[in-house]
C-alpha cells in the first residue's frame, strides 16, 4: 500500500517517514506541498519541474497542458502549442472562465505524467514523498487523491504526511503511521526567526514561530520585504502565486505593493481556473485594501471573489457579496456587472427552491437596461451583447429557445459590424458556441454543424468544441468524423471521463466491442462513480458472454448508485437468466419504482411472471410496456402470454402488429398461423 504519515510538525513526519522500512529509493527530493510556497500546485510544480527535463519530449508534448499549468514559469522551454482564446484572452476580452472540474483533469493528466514517465526511463519502482498537505492549496490536495487511487503502489508508493487533524480521507489507499516527536528546531531566537520568513511562514515548529511572532514589527517588515526582493530576483511564476504576495502583504507597505501582488495573483488564478486560490488570495486582498481610497482595487478583489464562490458551487455567499457591492457603489458599471452576475446565480447556479428563471429574468434586464447607457459607442456595443447572450441563456431555460436563438444571433451580426476580425475573439466564439447548442436543441443538427465547425475554426484547440460537435455528427449518422472529432479532442486535453464514455458508447454501437470496453473501463479509471460506465461496461460483457463479469459491474454500479433503473432492470436480467426468479422480480419492482416508464423492466418483469406461472400479471405488464412504446420484440411476447390464455384472435392481431413491424419474421408467422386456426376453430 501507500502510506499516510501523521504528525504534528514537518520534522515528526519526516522522522515517521524515515521509519518506514522497506521503501523504494526516492523519485525526487521529499516535496513540501506547503501553499506559501507557490500557491496552486505547489507540490506539483515541484513534481514537474524535477522530472521533466529528461522527460521524453514526445511525453513532454502529451502533458504539455497539465505541465505548464503547475509549472508556467516552464513556458517557454516547453513549446507551448495548445494555447486557446481563453488562455490567449486580454483581461479586457476574457469573458469565459473554466469549469471548476478542469483541475481534476489537470490531476489525472499528471497522474499519468508519473506514471509514464518511471515506466518509460525504468525507475521503477520508486517512492514519492508529499508533506505538509494539511497547509496544500485544494489542487494539490486533489491531485494526491488521485495518485494515491491511480498509481500501482509496486511502482510508485506515495506517501504523504499530513496533520493529526487534517480532514484529508486517504486510509482506503494508505496505511497510517503515527510519527515521534521530534527535537524542537535548534538556534538562537533571531536564527530562528530569520529561519521563518526564510521559510516563507511554512514552519510548523512552535519555537520558530514563537520567534519570528517576537520580533520587533519594523525588523519583520524588512526581512520579508528582503525576502521578497530575493524571490522576484528568480523569475519564476508560480512564486507569484504564493511566497511573494505573503511577503509583500507582511512587508512594509502592505495595502500598496501587499495589495498589487495579491492582486496579482488573483487575476492569474482565476483565469486559471484555481478558484479555491482565488477565493483565498481576494479575502487576504480585501483585507489590506481600504475601500474608500482605493475603491477599484477593493472591487477587483471582490468581484473575482464573487466569480470564485459561483464557480465552486456557493452562490449564496456570492450573492451576499453582491448586495455588498449594490449598497457599497454608486456606479453604472458596478450595478450593471452585479446584475448580471445575480441573474446568472438564479439561473444557472442556484438550486432547487433558490433556482428562479423569472427573477433571473428580471436582474439580467436591469443590467440591459444599464448597458444600453454606455456613452462609448464601442463599449456600449459590447456590454448590450454580453448582457443579451446571457440573457439568451435565460430564455433557453424558459423554454423560448427560439427567442435565445434570435438574441444570439443578433449579438454576433452586432459584434461583425462594430469590430475588427481581430477584437473581442473570444466573445464572438462564445456566441457563435451558444448558438450551434441552441441549434442542437430545436433539432437542427446541420445549422449547429456550421456553427461548430465555424468555432473550431476560430479556436482549434478548445477540446470541448470537438467533444460537442461530435455528437452532432453522430445524430447525422457520420460515425467516422465522430470519431476522429473524439480523437482529436482526447488529444487537446487532460482525460476527462464524459469524452471516453460517449466515445465508447458510439463503439458499441459499431459493434466495436473491444474497443469500447477499453473506453468504459477507461472512464472507470478515471471515475469510479460513474454508473452509466458500469451499466455499459455489463451490457457488452453479456454480448461477450460473461454474466459473472456483468454481475460484478451492475454490484458496483449499485454501490455508488443504488436506485439506478437500468442497473437495477439489468440486474433483474440477469437473476432471471439465472433462473433466480425472487431476485429478479425484486430487482425489478425497484428498477420500475425508481423509474415507472421504463418499459425493459415491465418487459422482463412479464417473463418473470411467466416464468413464475403467472399469465395474467404477465399479460398486465406487458400491455404497460406497450402503453410507453411499441416494440416488436415485447409485441410478440404479449401475443405469446394471449395464446397461453386462449386469446386467439387478440393473439393473432398482435402477430398481425409484429409483422407489419418485421416482414416475414418466421416466428410470427407461424405463430399467427396457429392462431388463426384456434379461432377458426372456436367458431366453426
Amino acid at each position: 500500500m501507500h502510506h499516510w504519515i501523521l504528525g504534528t510538525g514537518r520534522r515528526d513526519r519526516v522522522a515517521g517517514f524515515l521509519a518506514v522500512t522497506d521503501l523504494p529509493p526516492l523519485l525526487v527530493p521529499v516535496i513540501d506541498a506547503h501553499h506559501r510556497r507557490r500557491g496552486p500546485y505547489t507540490a506539483a510544480n515541484a513534481l514537474v519541474r524535477a522530472i521533466v527535463s529528461d522527460a521524453a519530449p514526445d511525453l513532454v508534448a502529451a502533458h504539455e497542458i497539465e505541465i505548464l499549468t503547475a509549472a508556467p514559469e516552464l513556458r517557454g522551454v516547453i513549446p507551448a502549442t495548445m494555447d486557446t482564446l481563453t488562455s490567449l484572452a486580454v483581461p479586457a476580452e476574457r469573458t469565459r472562465f473554466y469549469s471548476r472540474l478542469r483541475t481534476l483533469r489537470i490531476a489525472h493528466g499528471l497522474t499519468e505524467l508519473v506514471r509514464d514517465y518511471v515506466l518509460r526511463h525504468g525507475r521503477g519502482p520508486v517512492t514519492l514523498v508529499l508533506d505538509d498537505l494539511a497547509e496544500a492549496d485544494q489542487t494539490d490536495r486533489e491531485l494526491v487523491t488521485v495518485l494515491l487511487r491511480r498509481l500501482d503502489p509496486t511502482l510508485v508508493t506515495v506517501v504523504v504526511g499530513t496533520h493529526p487533524n487534517d480532514p484529508l480521507a486517504l486510509g482506503e489507499y494508505a496505511e497510517r503511521h503515527h510519527a515521534p516527536t521530534a527535537e524542537p528546531t535548534p538556534g538562537t531566537a533571531a536564527e530562528l526567526a530569520s529561519a521563518y520568513v526564510a521559510g516563507d511562514g511554512t514552519s510548523d515548529d512552535p519555537a520558530v514561530l514563537a520567534a519570528y511572532q517576537a520580533l520587533n514589527p519594523t525588523e519583520r517588515q524588512r526581512l520579508h520585504d528582503h525576502r521578497a526582493d530575493e524571490l522576484l530576483a528568480r523569475d519564476e511564476w508560480s512564486l507569484h502565486m504564493g511566497a511573494i504576495p505573503y511577503h509583500r502583504e507582511h512587508g512594509g507597505d502592505p495595502s500598496g505593493r501587499g495589495a498589487r501582488a495579491l492582486l496579482q495573483a488573483v487575476d492569474y488564478c482565476i483565469d486559471t481556473g484555481f478558484y479555491e486560490a482565488t477565493v483565498l488570495l481576494a479575502r487576504r486582498g480585501r483585507a489590506v485594501t481600504d475601500r474608500a481610497a482605493e475603491p477599484e482595487m477593493w472591487w477587483a478583489f471582490t468581484t473575482k471573489l464573487t466569480t470564485s464562490l459561483a464557480a465552486l458551487g456557493r452562490p449564496t455567499e456570492a450573492e451576499e457579496l453582491y448586495d455588498e457591492i449594490r449598497a457599497q457603489y454608486t456606479s453604472p458599471v458596478a450595478h450593471m456587472q452585479a446584475a448580471y452576475a445575480t441573474a446568472m446565480l438564479h439561473t444557472r447556479h442556484h438550486e432547487g427552491d433558490r433556482r428562479d428563471h423569472q427573477r433571473a429574468l428580471r436582474w439580467i434586464n436591469q443590467a440591459i437596461a444599464l448597458a444600453t447607457v454606455f456613452p462609448d459607442e464601442s463599449q456600449r456595443v459590447f456590454q448590450t451583447v454580453f448582457n443579451y447572450n446571457g440573457r439568451a441563456l435565460i430564455e433557453a431555460h424558459l423554454g423560448r429557445p427560439e427567442a435565445a436563438l434570435r438574441m444570439v444571433t443578433d449579438g454576433l451580426d452586432r459584434m461583425a459590424a462594430a469590430y475588427r476580425p481581430d477584437e473581442h475573439r473570444l466573445h464572438r466564439s462564445v456566441l457563435r458556441y451558444n448558438r450551434a447548442q441552441v441549434l442542437a436543441g430545436l433539432g437542427r443538427p446541420t445549422e449547429a454543424l456550421d456553427d461548430y465547425t465555424r468555432v473550431i475554426e476560430e479556436d482549434p484547440h478548445y477540446a470541448e468544441y470537438y467533444f460537442d460537435r461530435a455528437a452532432i455528427l453522430r445524430r447525422l449518422g457520420r460515425d467516422e468524423d465522430a470519431l476522429a472529432d473524439y480523437a482529436t479532442a482526447i488529444r487537446l486535453t487532460p482525460p476527462f471521463p464524459e469524452l471516453y464514455y460517449n466515445r465508447g458508447d458510439l463503439l458499441a454501437t459499431r459493434g466495436e466491442i473491444e474497443a469500447a470496453l477499453d473506453d468504459f473501463s477507461y472512464v472507470l479509471e478515471l471515475d469510479p462513480e460513474y454508473a452509466d460506465a458500469y451499466l455499459n461496461r455489463a451490457g457488452l460483457l453479456i454480448e461477450l458472454g460473461d454474466p459473472a463479469g456483468a454481475r460484478q459491474d451492475v454490484d458496483a454500479g449499485l454501490t455508488v448508485a443504488p436506485q439506478h433503473p437500468h442497473l437495477l432492470c439489468l440486474l433483474g436480467r440477469l437473476s432471471l437468466d439465472a433462473n433466480e426468479l425472487t431476485a429478479a422480480r425484486a430487482a425489478l419492482d425497484a428498477a420500475l419504482q425508481a423509474d415507472p416508464g421504463l418499459a425493459q423492466a415491465w418487459a422482463l418483469r412479464a417473463s418473470v411472471a411467466v416464468e413464475s406461472g403467472d399469465p395474467d400479471g404477465a399479460l398486465a405488464d406487458l400491455d404497460r410496456a406497450l402503453a410507453i412504446g411499441e416494440d416488436p420484440a415485447m409485441r410478440f411476447n404479449r401475443g405469446t402470454v394471449l395464446e397461453c390464455l386462449g386469446r386467439w384472435a387478440d393473439a393473432a392481431a398482435d402477430f398481425d402488429r409484429v409483422l407489419a413491424l418485421v416482414p416475414d419474421d418466421a416466428d410470427s408467422l407461424a405463430h399467427r398461423a396457429s392462431c388463426r386456426e384456434h379461432a377458426f376453430q372456436r367458431t366453426s
